[in-house]
């Protein structure tokens, strides 16, 4: 199959997700993941109307967007260590990873540097898993006070990656913690912080994701095949 012929297959199987939840299709974002994918592979998605792209790694990507340009959203899905808040802050329209108060305020103080104001999802670890980013969920809620403050930060939501299950139906409690989470921060009223978006769902469970209230799903594999 072609690129192309995946991703219209990944878009109707979003579109079935949806509606199944009885949802709008239009809720839910496609983040093309494009880590170690070529320019060409990338070039032919984008011909296809992929219209957002996701990297996990700052300076991978800071090649590709000088090489493909803005005509595409770039989202940073991947770790960011504090030391590449600066290029992060150039490069990203939603940084999908913010893990800790520590790189909230290194991104703050390239954001006033910058004069941006950078739109950020706050990372939980739902299993507390030692191998995986993100802040535990009991401190979820201090962190997001924390980040309330910061002037050039805007919290639009909640990503997270839970463990891989064989069987996709495995993953739901995840997931479904994850929104359950979201409307607990959403109904303490934090100034500033909003719930507007769940980034969460990727090749292999993006349709239980989104039965579940994701608004962003990250898909690689389905849309640009194996990687090599």
């Amino acid at each position: 199959m072609s690129i192309e012929e995946r991703l219209r297959e990944v878009e109707g199987r979003i579109e079935k997700a949806a509606l199944k939840a009885g949802r709008s299709p239009d809720a839910v974002q496609l983040v093309a993941v494009s880590k170690t994918v070529d320019l060409g592979r990338i070039q032919e998605g984008i011909a296809a109307g992929i219209k957002t792209l996701g990297e996990n790694r700052v300076q991978e990507a800071e090649g590709k967007i000088a090489a493909l340009g803005r005509s595409v959203s770039w989202h940073l899905i991947g770790h960011l260590q504090t030391n590449k808040a600066k290029l992060a802050v150039s490069l990203f329209d939603l940084i999908h990873s913010v893990d800790s108060l520590h790189l909230a305020e290194a991104l703050q103080r390239q954001a006033i540097t910058q004069g941006r104001v950078v739109p950020i999802l706050v990372e939980v670890n739902l299993a507390e898993e030692e191998s995986k980013s993100g802040v535990h969920p009991e401190s979820l809620e201090p962190l997001l006070r924390s980040v309330s403050s910061m002037s050039q930060l805007q919290t639009l939501g909640l990503t997270a990656v839970p463990p891989f299950l064989e069987e996709p139906e495995q993953v739901r409690p995840y997931f479904r913690r994850l929104r359950e989470l979201a409307e607990e921060m959403a109904k303490a009223q934090i100034k500033n912080i909003e719930m507007k978006h769940l980034s969460m769902g990727m090749s292999h469970d993006f349709e239980i994701a989104i039965e579940e209230g994701a608004t962003l799903v990250r898909i690689g594999t389905a849309i640009f095949g194996p990687r090599g």
